[in-house]
Parts: C-alpha cells; structure tokens; sequence
C-alpha cells in the first residue's frame, strides 16, 4: 500500500501497541497512537483515520464503547484486538460497527493482510446531509477500485437490489445500510445463485486474499460469519421460519432461496 492514509492505536499494552504501530508504518501509514479510549477518539476524530485498531479492554472506556463513539463520526476501518475469542466477543464487536477482528496474540503477517484486503474494498461514503453533525469522511485509497462486470451491474432478487458498482443494496424501494462484511457476503450469496456456500468459503469472502485455499479455517471464523449472516437477517427482516433469502443448509453453509413469483 502506498500513502494509505492515517492509522489510530488505540491500545494500552505497550508492547502490543509498539507492534501494531511498527506494522502500520511499515505499511505505509502515518501511525498515532493512545493508551486509552478517550484518547484515541479524539485522535480518529482530529487526524481523520483510515484505519484504526482497537483493544476490547481499556482502562478507561472499554474498546466497544470506543467503537460506538467512533461509529458516531466516521466510517474508518475498525480492527477490534482482543484477548478473548469467545462468540461473545465476535457478536459484540461486529455488531457494533467493526470491520473485522483479531484475537492476542496474532501475528504481525496476518494484521498486515487483513488491512490490506479491507483496503481494497473500498466504502461508499455517505452524503454529506446524512452524516452526523460533525462528522468527516474517512477515504479509502483511491487505488483500489472495484472490479465489477459492466454490464447490468444489478443484481436482483425477491424484491432486494444490490449494486456491486456503487455497493448500494435496496429492499422494496429502501436504502438498506449495510457494513462491508455483510455486503460483500450477500454479494457473494446473489452471485452463487442458488449453490450452497459453505463458511469456510465465506470466510475466504471475508477474509480476502490472506486465506487461500489452503489455509486452516478456525471455529472462531466460522462464528463470525454466523454473526455477520444474522446481522444481515435482522436487516433484512426475514422470517426463520420462512426465509426469503438466505436459507441455512445445516451442518454444511447457507444457499439463496428459490426466486419467488
């Protein structure tokens, strides 16, 4: 990545913040950094971060409400690191608004990759009237641009439209806000039309170019994509017993539901 932008720690492990800072810098980041939350809100919200990582626990305000009060003013990527890999935690954080999240200790190779793949798909930012009083766009590089089929970009599905070019989803006429996550899986989910996808293969989705074919998918990954598919079905407001979507193949993955007249 060259002239990515501006990268927050927020982290008040010395040792772990000096790591995270050298990866950054070494990616190409202006890096700041503060050992607490308040701190690091105010550095995200002056310097107008791109990237920012955050630890689950501070010893101020923990690292979910740090999340929220950034969540307020910017549409940066968020890295939640935590101690803990419970389904808990991976709820909490991507539920909140993170991006992705990572579990101490990790290795300097894989922050690194996660980084670089959320770079490459790049945000829609909001209009400048929807965002919050005093808020700023955080800017992706403008390096990385979405490949996308030039023809009929729309895909369409039982009243959902989603615009791979513009990363818009529309459910009956509505705007439909999603996070990168959850929209590159429901992209992933149209474009399989009808095949079952299994989690590992989400998780690939997810994930980006870090994880091969070959790489070992852990039972933390796949929660997380359990998450993201139920924040997706509470956006879509579906029907467990009914889905008009997503449908869950059981011991296997997820498939799209049959077109409905």
């Amino acid at each position: 990545m060259s002239d990515p932008g501006v990268a927050v720690v927020v982290e008040d492990d010395a040792d772990v913040r000096n790591l995270v800072m050298a990866v950054l810098r070494q990616s190409g980041f202006e890096v700041h950094v503060a050992p607490n939350g308040k701190a690091g809100v105010e550095l995200v919200r002056t310097h107008d971060a791109t990237v920012v990582t955050v630890d689950v626990g501070l010893p101020d305000i923990d690292g979910y409400e740090v999340l929220r009060r950034i969540r307020a003013f910017s549409t940066c990527y968020v890295v939640m690191l935590t101690s803990r890999g419970d389904e808990l935690d991976t709820l909490t954080a991507l539920q909140s608004g993170a991006d992705d999240y990572l579990t101490k200790p990790f290795r300097p190779r894989e922050l690194r990759a996660r980084i670089s793949a959320m770079l490459r798909r790049p945000r829609v930012e909001p209009a400048a009237e929807a965002r919050p009083h005093g808020a700023t766009a955080s800017s992706a590089p403008a390096s990385a641009p979405l490949a996308v089929p030039s023809a009929s970009p729309v895909v369409e599905h039982n009243g959902l439209a989603l615009n791979p070019s513009a990363r818009t989803v529309d459910l009956n006429g509505q705007d439909l806000p999603l996070t990168r996550s959850e929209f590159d899986l429901l992209n992933e989910m149209l474009r399989s039309n009808g095949a079952v996808r299994t989690k590992a293969d989400l998780v690939r989705v997810v994930r980006g170019d870090y994880y091969g074919e070959d790489t070992y998918i852990s039972d933390s990954d796949e929660r997380a994509i359990e998450v993201h598919i139920g924040n997706l079905r509470r956006k879509l407001d579906e029907d467990p017993k009914n889905p008009r979507w997503l449908q869950t193949v059981r011991g296997v993955g997820y498939r799209l539901t049959p077109p409905r007249s």
